[in-house]
């Protein structure tokens, strides 16, 4: 019998849940930015700030930027790893890749952008001196086997950092869930045309391991020394491991 996982608030089988999730970001590159802007108020920008800050990156730095999107974290860290650094810029889905690639040519970062998958990195192991990954990891199918990547591939000593949306303070969640099934899919429908992939969206951070879960997730793939830090009360977390 086929292994099932979560595709939003639905069972999917493994297999399936990859070509799901790319149909959401097939039909949400478009927009994906100003959409960010919209749901986050523009704080997103702000928390993707906070974690280049916390990443040690410096000049000739080599990072790795997993489900780097639209390629915002890869811009802010391939001004950090100056001239003689790498960047790379990578994701499995090709229209968010594409849109990736273009807005940092446009931004004067000729960046290596790849499309991999982020559970079979096509980099040697003990390259990178960081590696990130912002709003990603929670739709990928199989999240411990893509964090024993990251470690591979960074090189001892090497941080890796996640940024991901996470469990909001108890108090704020009645308020939290309203908007998020009510206020995000009309929003999708508004400026997306697409409330099913917002619908999906909220129901995906619901399903992601909280904060001290996701700790532990990554810890059992081999991270050490891992802490994380809450953002806006808790609606997104920072996480930082480190190869020992």
């Amino acid at each position: 019998m086929s292994k099932t996982t979560d595709f939003g608030f639905e069972s999917v089988e493994e297999e399936r849940k990859a070509g799901k999730v790319a149909g959401v970001f097939s039909s949400v590159a478009g927009r994906y930015d100003l959409m960010n802007d919209l749901m986050s108020g523009g704080l997103h920008r702000l928390w993707k700030r906070f974690a280049v800050e916390l990443s040690g990156v410096s000049e000739g730095a080599r990072v790795l930027d997993v489900a780097g999107g639209t390629g915002d974290v890869a811009r802010l860290l391939a001004r950090r790893a100056g001239s003689t650094g790498q960047v790379w810029l990578t994701d499995i889905n090709a229209d968010m890749l594409v849109r990736g690639r273009d807005r940092l040519i446009d931004s004067g970062h000729a960046l290596p952008a790849v499309r991999c998958d982020a559970e079979k990195l096509p980099y040697p192991g003990d390259y990178f001196d960081c590696v990130s990954v912002a709003f990603g990891l929670r739709n990928m199918t199989r999240k411990e086997a893509a964090l024993k990547e990251m470690l591979r591939v960074l090189r001892p000593g090497g941080r890796l950092l996640v940024l991901e949306f996470s469990a909001v303070w108890k108090p704020l969640a009645p308020l939290y869930d309203v908007y998020s099934f009510k206020v995000l899919p009309l929003l999708g429908k508004l400026i997306a045309n697409d409330a099913d992939s917002y619908r999906y969206l909220a129901e995906s951070i619901r399903m992601h391991p909280a904060q001290a879960e996701l700790a532990d997730m990554m810890r059992g793939a081999g991270f050490a020394k891992v802490d994380y830090f809450n953002l806006a009360a808790g609606v997104v977390a920072l996480h930082r491991g480190f190869k020992d």
